[in-house]
C-alpha cells in the first residue's frame, strides 16, 4: 500500500475539531497544510490555540484513529503539536513587574472594605505611584460600578505571543473585575473551582504591566479565593478594614489570624477604621460614636500593628461610591485628604516591612 500526503489531509478533512465545529483543514489546524510520509509512518503538526486546549487529547485520538480506519491500522501516526498562544509563566513567575501587592481585606462584610480599596488605590495613584486594582469578589462584584465603567468591556491584547486581558484605567488605577464579564442584574451561581479559575485568569492572563502596588480588593471572610490568591502570588501585606463595634471587631481577628498563620505567614501592614464616627454635613466639627469609639484603634494597640487611619462616616463617601466617582478623587475635601493620609501611611509601612522583613514565599498548603 502506498501512502501519499494528499490521502491524509484527506482523511485529516473528516475529523471535527469541537472548538470550531470544523474539520481540522477548515480549522487551519493541519500547520502548513504538511504531511511527511515516510513509507507506513506519517507525521504531521497540529495547531492549537493553547496548551491548555481542552480538546488537544480527544483529537489528537480521532486524527489517529481516523486514519487508522479509513486507510490502514498498520499506519504509524506521529502527531506534534504547536500553539497560537505562548503557556502562561508558572506560578512565581506571574507578574515579575509588580513590586508590592496588597490585600485588603475584611472579617465580614459591610465594613466597607471596597470602598477602603477603590479610594486607596485612587489615592496612591494620586501620590504618582502605578497602581493596579483588581476586584477578587467572584460573587459580588462592586468595583465597576465604584468606577462608573459597568458597561466597560476589556478586549484582548497580544503581548509576548500570548493573548492577555487589558485593564480597563480610570483615575490612574488599572481594574479588572469578574464583573465586566458577566451580566450584572444575576448571580454568579459557580461552584469553587470555577470561581477560582476565573481569578487565576484574572491575575495570569491580564496584562498588569509595571505596577507599584497592585491591591486585591478580597470578599469578606476566609475562603477558596483567599487560598487561591495566597497560593497564586506572594502577597506583600495584608490591610485588615474593621468597623469600631465588637462584633466586627471579632471577625476582624479571624481575618488577622488567617494571614498569620505558620502556613500562610504573610505580614499585616495594619488597620483600617472604616465608619469611626459620624460627622452630619451640617456640622462637619461634630462626631458621633454611634458604632463604638476607637475599637480598631484598641485591636491594633492589642495585636501591635499599625492602627493605618480611622475614616469617618460621611453621607458623601457612599454617595460618591454610588456615583461612580469615589471620595479620594477630591482630594481638596477633608474626606479626600483622609484617604490620601491612608495612602501615605500604606507607602510607609510598605516600605519599612519591605527593608526588615523577607519577600513573602507563595502559599504551598498540601491536603
Amino acid at each position: 500500500m502506498t501512502l501519499y500526503p494528499k490521502l491524509i489531509l484527506d482523511t485529516l478533512a473528516t475529523v471535527l475539531y469541537p472548538g470550531t465545529k470544523k474539520n481540522l483543514v477548515e480549522s487551519e489546524m493541519v500547520v502548513d497544510n504538511e504531511v511527511i510520509v515516510n513509507g507506513m509512518k506519517v507525521e504531521f503538526t497540529l495547531l492549537f490555540p493553547r496548551e491548555t486546549d481542552p480538546f488537544m487529547k480527544s483529537t489528537i485520538k480521532s486524527a489517529e484513529a481516523a486514519i487508522h480506519y479509513n486507510i490502514s491500522p498498520d499506519v504509524e501516526v506521529v502527531v506534534k503539536t504547536e500553539f497560537k498562544s505562548a503557556p502562561r509563566p508558572e506560578v512565581g513567575k506571574l507578574l515579575p513587574d509588580v513590586k508590592n501587592v496588597i490585600a485588603v481585606s475584611s472579617g465580614k462584610g459591610g465594613v466597607g472594605k471596597s470602598t477602603v480599596s477603590a479610594n486607596l488605590s485612587i489615592a496612591l495613584a494620586k501620590l504618582g505611584y502605578k497602581v493596579g486594582l483588581l476586584d477578587t469578589d467572584i460573587f459580588g462584584p462592586s468595583m465597576p460600578k465604584m468606577f462608573h465603567v459597568e458597561d466597560e468591556r476589556p478586549f484582548a491584547v497580544q503581548k509576548d505571543g500570548r493573548d492577555l486581558i487589558e485593564p480597563v484605567e480610570k483615575y490612574g488605577v488599572k481594574l479588572l473585575s469578574i464583573g465586566f464579564f458577566v451580566n450584572r442584574d444575576t448571580a454568579t451561581l459557580w461552584r469553587g473551582g470555577m470561581a477560582c479559575s476565573a481569578l487565576k485568569q484574572l491575575i495570569a492572563d491580564a496584562d498588569w504591566g509595571e505596577l507599584d502596588y497592585f491591591i486585591l480588593d478580597t470578599p469578606p471572610g476566609t475562603s477558596d479565593i483567599h487560598l487561591t490568591l495566597l497560593q497564586t502570588l506572594a502577597i506583600t501585606g495584608a490591610i485588615i478594614v474593621s468597623t469600631p463595634q465588637q462584633v466586627a471587631l471579632a471577625d476582624a481577628r479571624k481575618g488577622i489570624d488567617m494571614y498569620q498563620n505558620e502556613k500562610v505567614n504573610v505580614p499585616i501592614l495594619g488597620l483600617v477604621e472604616n465608619m469611626a464616627w459620624f460627622t452630619p454635613a451640617e456640622l462637619p466639627e461634630n462626631k458621633y460614636y454611634i458604632f463604638g469609639k476607637d475599637g480598631c484603634k484598641n485591636l491594633a494597640k492589642e495585636m501591635n500593628v499599625p492602627l493605618l487611619a480611622q475614616i469617618p462616616l460621611v453621607q458623601s463617601i457612599c454617595e460618591n461610591g454610588d456615583a461612580g466617582e469615589p471620595a479620594a478623587t477630591q482630594i481638596e475635601t477633608a474626606v479626600g485628604q483622609s484617604f490620601l493620609a491612608l495612602a501615605q501611611s500604606v507607602v510607609t509601612v510598605v516600605n519599612r516591612r519591605n527593608k526588615e522583613q523577607a519577600a513573602t514565599k507563595i502559599v504551598s498548603i498540601k491536603k
